[in-house]
């Protein structure tokens, strides 16, 4: 059994997931991007959550957050599930789209690590040595939308949801700076200055004879095919992000805290007492109203 997650408000957070067997399900194309967009502009809008960077390739996707309200695990649900069934309907396709893994989620604990792997979400096709700027990755990346400030705009699919249902026509929606990072300006400049780190980083290579993919090659890879690369097995899946190694031992000592009152609660809960659970407590708040000590 996993260990039970703890979600609190007003966290930063990384999500990663990737697409069932590697395979490139979320190749970009119009349809596509324009689909990606408009369930995540959806799921912002109901779950009332920000987005500070967005980066999707052909198989995986990357998505800086911030959770206001703790309710990210509602949001990335509904969002996942919306991508994955248009997806498949444009796909014509019936099986999981998904990966079976559980989804990535690690929380960012200072406004460094938020800077960083909004870089990271950023820089990834580049890293990856798909394309040489940011700029030319043909699919979703909110980079430029952050730095220029423009919103994006995205239409209700025709593929898969109905003309006259409850889904809205449109949405838009921006890169967001929240005021808890601090100076917007400054934090721009900074994932700007991250951005660009990368890519002198694969300039250099590339003057050495690296190569990348470029985007007439990657437009025409079959959303069928996956990559030849060995895939990662039984990697670390971090539940923290922090550059700085004495946050990072105080959040997981907290995390420790919270399983430990959390596990104690349960097995009050079970032989029918009315414990208190710890604060950050989803699972069994959402499923099965159990009290929760207020945070």
């Amino acid at each position: 059994m996993t260990r039970p997650r703890q979600v609190l408000p007003r966290q930063f957070l990384l999500i990663n997931r990737r697409t069932t067997q590697r395979q490139f399900l979320l190749r970009p194309d119009d349809e596509t991007n324009n689909a990606y967009l408009y369930c995540l502009g959806c799921a912002m809008q109901k779950y009332q959550m920000e987005v500070v960077m967005v980066c999707v390739e052909s198989n995986h996707e990357h998505l800086v957050i911030y959770d206001r309200l703790g309710n990210y695990p509602e949001f990335t649900e509904y969002f996942h599930k919306l991508v994955a069934r248009s997806q498949n309907a444009l796909r014509n396709r019936w099986e999981n789209f998904w990966a079976a893994e559980e989804m990535c989620a690690v929380r960012l604990i200072n406004r460094e690590d938020v800077i960083a792997k909004a870089v990271y979400a950023a820089a990834n096709p580049v890293k990856d040595r798909l394309v040489d700027r940011v700029f030319r990755w043909p699919g979703v990346n909110g980079y430029t939308r952050l730095l220029s400030g423009n919103a994006f705009t995205a239409t209700r699919p025709r593929h898969f949801f109905r003309p006259n249902g409850p889904m809205p026509d449109r949405v838009s929606f921006c890169m967001t700076i929240p005021s808890e990072l601090g100076s917007r300006d400054e934090i721009i400049d900074a994932i700007r200055g991250g951005v660009q780190a990368v890519e002198r980083e694969l300039a250099a290579e590339i003057r050495k004879g690296a190569r990348i993919l470029g985007r007439a090659r990657i437009l025409a890879v079959s959303w069928k095919d996956s990559p030849s690369s060995e895939a990662p097995r039984r990697n670390l899946r971090p539940r923290f992000a922090a550059m700085n190694a004495e946050d990072r031992i105080t959040a997981l000592l907290e995390y420790r805290a919270f399983l430990d009152a959390y596990s104690d609660a349960r097995r009050r809960w079970l032989a029918h007492e009315t414990p208190l659970f710890p604060p950050g407590t989803y699972a069994l708040r959402r499923l099965a109203a159990v009290p929760v000590l207020a945070n």
